[in-house]
């Protein structure tokens, strides 16, 4: 009746203690604007910049629980899971130019008042439009499958382009694309371009809306994503794609093609 899925009606956002919650909302914020800046770096800014009596152990342990990692150069890539497959990266020089080239999907945190969630999206490289999205209370697999089944739905890229996150590196998620007929393509752990249009999708998301509406709970979170992915796609207007929507760049490649 609401029009909510079930599992967004019912899910309590994961929970911390006030203090961690608020440093977190901290992290969040500063990470999403310098996504470069590490946890030596962010426990640095906490004291000096807003005056938080924290340690650098604390910061490493919220950021795990957030999901984020600093993005840079490393000289060694190591494995999200070992069991799991690392597959290499496709998309070294290639030019992308057509929709459903390349898509790719990331996770991120998402502050509510009381707690938190996390928030995935698949977006096709060449136009920005966002395919999927889902939020979840934790980080287990099964929402990341769930979008990647409807974007699946609506489409099917020639390759697809994810971080080495265990959600991605699942023989699940694997499997569903290399069934589909779609190259599986990952990149190097910390590196700062391999996903940089799904990056800059959060940094939008955030601040045109998540930090602007400080969402209560998740149904309300959950409407207003809703609200806002529609708009992004059909409304809101890109510089990178000549003053078009991604909806518009989208579907006349598409016809194009």
């Amino acid at each position: 009746m609401l029009g909510l899925a079930r599992s967004s009606l019912y899910y309590e956002p994961a929970a911390e203690t006030e203090a961690n919650l608020r440093l977190m909302r901290l992290i969040d914020q500063e990470y999403t604007a310098h996504p470069c800046k590490g946890s030596r770096t962010l426990t640095a800014w906490l004291r000096q910049a807003q005056g938080e009596e924290v340690n650098r152990k604390r910061v490493q342990r919220l950021m795990q629980v957030m999901g984020l990692e600093a993005i840079y150069p490393k000289p060694k890539l190591t494995a999200a899971a070992p069991a799991h497959r690392i597959y290499p990266y496709l998309l070294r020089k290639v030019r992308i130019d057509r929709p459903d080239q390349v898509w790719s999907t990331d996770i991120t945190y998402v502050p509510l008042a009381s707690g938190f969630m996390y928030l995935a999206a698949i977006i096709d490289w060449f136009s920005r439009y966002v395919i999927a999205w889902r939020l979840s209370n934790t980080l287990e697999g099964w929402f990341c499958l769930e979008m990647l089944d409807e974007a699946l739905r609506r489409g099917r890229p020639e390759v697809f382009n994810t971080d080495q996150g265990v959600q991605f590196t699942a023989q699940a998620w694997t499997g569903r694309l290399e069934a589909a007929g779609v190259a599986v393509s990952m990149d190097g752990r910390g590196r700062c371009l391999d996903n940089v249009f799904v990056e800059r999708l959060w940094r939008t998301v955030k601040y045109e809306d998540i930090y602007l509406w400080r969402y209560e709970a998740v149904p309300q979170l959950h409407q207003g994503l809703g609200r806002y992915f529609p708009y992004y796609n059909e409304e809101r207007l890109h510089q990178a794609l000549g003053y078009r929507t991604p909806a518009q760049v989208y579907q006349e490649g598409r016809k194009a093609g």
